[in-house]
Formats: structure tokens, sequence, C-alpha cells
């Protein structure tokens, strides 16, 4: 066994139909994508699965993933972001993700143990709602979408989110885990 995670063997992503590593994350997953498809309406083309984002703190640098972003209309509108264990310690890090995926705030942050999701505001972070049966459909997430403000994360803004997520998902991840990518400075 290489790495952080028990290999299973291979699986098919259900969004894009790649062959990737099964494992237990993994399985849970393909559920999370699964329910965005068959019971929340998303097309799998709204869906992008394993995001790499760069992050940064100081000269350190890593690339981590953001589990799903979900977009219409070339907006991301929501992200998902999961991770095994108590999920009120993702809620931090996940709203970081949300200032760093694109140039704007992403309205909408779902944190997920594949048992259990908060549905958090990304501007003030608040729990909106609770459950896998409370992240939006397509159709909620569009009109919601109508009184969504789309404010430009500020540079200084952005480096400290950064920070913040290194520090969450990299100084605090196991050293053998396999799905960081950290880069050495120069």
């Amino acid at each position: 066994m290489d790495g952080h995670h028990l290999i299973l063997g291979k699986t098919t992503d259900y969004i894009t139909g790649e062959v990737i590593e099964d494992t237990h994350d993994e399985r849970y997953r393909q559920n999370i994508a699964r329910l965005l498809v068959n019971d929340k309406s998303y097309d799998k083309s709204d869906i992008k699965p394993r995001h790499e984002l760069l992050i940064r703190a100081g000269e350190k640098k890593a690339i981590i993933r953001v589990d799903f972003l979900i977009s219409t209309e070339n907006r991301i509108l929501m992200i998902i972001k999961y991770g095994p264990g108590s999920i009120i310690t993702r809620h931090r890090p996940a709203l970081s993700a949300s200032r760093l995926v694109a140039p704007y705030q992403i309205p909408v942050v779902v944190v997920t143990n594949g048992v259990d999701a908060d549905i958090l505001d990304g501007s003030t972070g608040k729990i909106i709602s609770s459950g896998f049966d409370a992240i939006p459909k397509k159709p909620e997430l569009l009109k919601l979408s109508e009184k969504f403000v789309f404010s430009e994360i500020p540079e200084n803004r952005a480096e400290a989110e950064s920070r913040i997520l290194y520090a969450y998902e990299v100084d605090g991840s196991c050293p053998c885990d396999d799905t960081i990518c950290r880069i050495d400075p120069e």
C-alpha cells in the first residue's frame, strides 16, 4: 500500500468516465457525484471533480484538490469539499477554498464527510442548512444565484485565505497523504 489510502482496486469516475483508484473516500465522492446528477438535477457538464488548487504560505506551495466545483452559465456557484470525520472542523478550510478557486466569492459551500453535510453561505460562513437533502438542486441554485453577489476577493484576502488553507490541508495533513502535492521552494 503506497500513500495514505487503502487502494481497493480501480473504479470509473461517474462524472468523467476516467478510471481512477478505488478507495473508501472515493466511494463517498462517487456517491456524492451520483446524488448531484440523479437527485439534484445537475448535468455532468455542470460538475468539475478533483479541481486542483495551488495554495501558498510564504515560500511554501502545494496543490490540493477541491472535490467538486458546480458551475452554471460560466460561473462557479457552489463547491463541495469532502473529508472523513467531523465536518465542523472542515468549515474553515472549505470557506478558504471558496475564496481561492475563482477571483470572486463562491456563494454556496458544502462540507461533507459522506454521511452528513453542512451547507454554508460562502460570504458569511454561516450554516444555511444541514443534510444531503438540503444541498440545493440545480433549479433552486439557479434561482438563488439571481440574488448572489459575486464580490471580488482582494489580493491580501486571497493571500490570507491561502495561508489558512495551507495550515489546515498541508501542515495538518499526514505526511503519507499522497493526495496533496507539496512543491519544494525554488
